[in-house]
């Protein structure tokens, strides 16, 4: 009875053992089954393609991120040299300006001071010129002496600098000396928009005083906006003038090709250097300040690639089929590289580089492999 007790516990044993074996064989079959070879029905029904690696250039992709940005010279602050109160403005931020409109009318009594001084230094500089050559006359008869013709040659030359230079006070807040005239002495003056564009920031309201060094508005000229990306230094050696440029907005499907037309030569605690592209479409939605993605074409050397339908992908990983014999593959590891026009390279292409792949219907025969492996 002792014997037949353990030889029970024996056979029980070696069954469970084998139940675990075949169960850990199951789950293991697709790691392990790397073969498979198809009858002549299934290879008609396949229409499997073979070819072989194939060297090409392809493009690699930098991926980096920046935001829209214009040229310092299509921006512009808006102030008034020597101040006054607002009396006009019709601005609102995102309006549109043209380039000589009037987007503000300013007031001060001091400009009124002003137009003043420059009509009497003006009248100034008439009598003065008429003593000048009054005396000029006088003095080659020698009917006076030298140091007269000199005060007088002097107070000439100092009435048309102190004219020429109020001339230039007056071109600041816009009034034209040429046309003014004591009947048109006024207490208002404009302000035009110095640049076609778009109002970003209005900073006064009327009957604001605004000091000489304050910025009333805001203007800035979209036509040139630029992309200014972040590329790490590690790539730098990778980018050029001319090279191109995909930028695109997370939020739109819609991609806007670029030109990199500067490259900063100064790193950032980052360890990134700016770089600027030019927009060749420009577009009326992309605003200065928006964020956007970017993709860089890097042209490689020559790589060994395949058609992208010959990788099939399993568990995080990616394989080709390479013919074996007739009707018979073999599933292989590679390591895959950039894509470009439905290509990919091979990084470790060496090792299959004189071999016969499949390079269409991979999946067919994946398929059929993993169904052979749970059998």
């Amino acid at each position: 009875m002792k014997y037949i007790i353990i030889l029970s516990s024996f056979v029980l044993l070696y069954a469970c053992g084998s139940k675990q074996t075949t169960e850990q064989t199951t789950d293991n079959a697709v790691v392990k089954e790397t073969v498979i070879t198809l009858t002549d029905a299934q290879l008609k029904n396949s229409q499997l393609q073979i070819g072989k690696l194939e060297e090409r250039n392809i493009s690699s992709i930098i991926k980096v991120n920046g935001k829209i940005d214009v040229p310092p010279q299509n921006m512009v602050s808006v102030s008034m040299p020597l101040g006054g109160y607002l009396k006009t403005t019709k601005l609102l931020p995102g309006m549109h300006v043209g380039k000589g409109e009037v987007i503000a009318t300013m007031e001060d009594l001091q400009y009124i001071q002003l137009q003043q001084e420059y009509l009497t230094a003006k009248s100034k500089v008439v009598f003065a010129e008429a003593e000048y050559n009054r005396q000029k006359e006088l003095n080659q008869s020698k009917a006076t002496s030298d140091k007269v013709f000199q005060q007088a040659q002097m107070d000439y030359n100092t009435q048309k600098i102190a004219l020429s230079a109020l001339s230039e006070k007056l071109k600041l807040i816009n009034i034209n000396p040429q046309s003014l005239s004591e009947n048109t002495l006024s207490k208002a003056v404009n302000i035009y928009s110095p640049i076609d564009g778009f109002v970003s920031k209005v900073n006064v309201n009327i009957g604001k005083y605004v000091n000489p060094a304050d910025i009333l508005f805001e203007l800035v000229n979209t036509s040139d906006i630029h992309l200014n990306i972040k590329v790490f230094e590690k790539d730098l050696e990778k980018l050029a003038i001319g090279q191109k440029v995909m930028a695109y907005n997370n939020q739109s499907d819609k991609k806007h090709p670029c030109e990199i037309i500067l490259i900063s030569q100064d790193l950032t605690p980052e360890r990134t250097a700016e770089v600027h592209c030019h927009f060749l479409d420009y577009d009326k939605t992309l605003l200065p300040g928006m964020y956007m993605n970017a993709d860089i074409e890097v042209k490689s050397n020559h790589v060994l690639t395949l058609p992208e339908e010959a990788i099939v992908s399993f568990e995080g990983k990616e394989y080709v089929f390479v013919t074996e014999k007739e009707k018979t593959y073999i599933l292989m590891e590679v390591k895959t590289g950039s894509k470009e026009n439905g290509f990919i390279e091979i990084v470790n292409g060496e090792k299959i580089s004189q071999k016969s792949i499949v390079t269409k219907g991979a999946y067919t025969l994946l398929m059929k492999l993993k169904n052979k492996s749970e059998e």
